[in-house]
């Protein structure tokens, strides 16, 4: 059997997708969401698994040793992942103490265990992006949310698991699937229909002066990409430690709004705006991921380019299909 957690958000609803493309059915999935009225519940339609756990239901199980299931791998989805939201002791009971009792479990049962991280880790990038794990400990998160991610990282490596399972530091990851975030959706879902019915859209102001409004620059990764890493590191079980998984090239965010513009025929149109007082400290004017050591583990794909994963995105957005 197969685990994923926070299996009807963005991310863990791709990967059971792929699960399922690769004839894998023997899933069981877990998540935290109301079936009739939580857009979440689209991300499931139509998708193939065993049995389906409430969260808390699933935590119980697992504090009493009571999850009877052969399980081989375990896919980490399940987090908080609000970057503004301010509730400390939420952050820890769900994304660190959950992750903990996870990671227990999957170690005592020997199943793999591959979970999600960020790079909101790296803060403003003052140590790089490199994914070192002599360097983790030097991190300086800018928000909870990132604070949360890099205590199980920590947490992980203090106990030196990091040699018995995959933790994954998570770029700008974008694409199907992510329309019941609301404000933490990707720019490109936010700011779709208005391209296409008012030909505009908005782009934070930059407040450094080597930046220019919209210059601000990520690495942006497709989801299906990331889900191919996720895939290569359960066929893979020998392969772990903490691995960055971004494309390794920074783009702009004017970038995107041009891939957007031109993939919908819409003439450049961006309006800058300024950005609010909560976020002006701790907003990453640059990020870009050093992939060596993922490649050096035998990972080949080709990310895809930015322009070619807004282009089959907006096939998505288009219609709000579904991966």
């Amino acid at each position: 059997m197969i685990v994923v957690t926070g299996a009807a958000g963005f991310i863990g609803s791709c990967l059971v997708a792929k699960l399922n493309e690769l004839s894998h059915t023997d899933l069981i999935l877990v998540d935290h969401y109301d079936h009739e009225a939580d857009l979440k519940a689209k991300n499931l339609a139509g998708k193939k698994y065993v049995r389906y756990f409430d969260k808390t239901e699933y935590l119980k199980l697992l504090r009493r040793d009571a999850f009877d299931f052969d399980v081989s791998c375990i896919f980490h989805m399940g987090a908080c992942s609000s970057t503004t939201l301010q509730d400390e002791d939420y952050f820890e009971k769900n994304n660190f103490e959950y992750s903990c009792v996870m990671a227990q479990w999957a170690l005592k049962y020997n199943a793999h265990l591959i979970y999600a991280g960020s790079a909101a880790t790296y803060g403003d990038g003052q140590y790089g992006y490199s994914d070192d794990e002599t360097l983790i400990p030097k991190l300086k998160p800018l928000n909870l949310y990132a604070l949360s991610k890099q205590k199980f990282d920590l947490w992980v490596l203090d106990r030196g698991y990091q040699a018995k399972m995959a933790g994954l530091k998570f770029f700008n990851v974008f694409g199907p699937n992510e329309y019941h975030k609301a404000d933490m959706r990707s720019v490109i879902a936010k700011a779709y229909d208005g391209v296409v019915s008012e030909g505009k859209m908005r782009l934070f102001k930059s407040y450094k002066k080597e930046y220019r409004d919209g210059e601000q620059k990520r690495d942006f990764i497709y989801v299906k990409d990331a889900v191919d890493v996720m895939i290569f590191l359960m066929q893979h079980p020998k392969v772990n430690g903490i691995f960055n998984v971004g494309t390794g090239q920074a783009r702009t965010w004017n970038d995107v709004a041009r891939a957007l513009f031109s993939t919908v025929g819409q003439k450049v149109c961006i309006e800058y705006m300024d950005m609010p007082e909560v976020l002006k400290a701790r907003y990453q004017y640059f990020t870009q991921a050093n992939m060596h050591k993922l490649r050096a583990a035998g990972y080949s794909k080709t990310f895809t380019s930015l322009e070619a994963a807004v282009t089959d995105y907006c096939r998505y957005l288009k219609d709000k299909s579904y991966l």
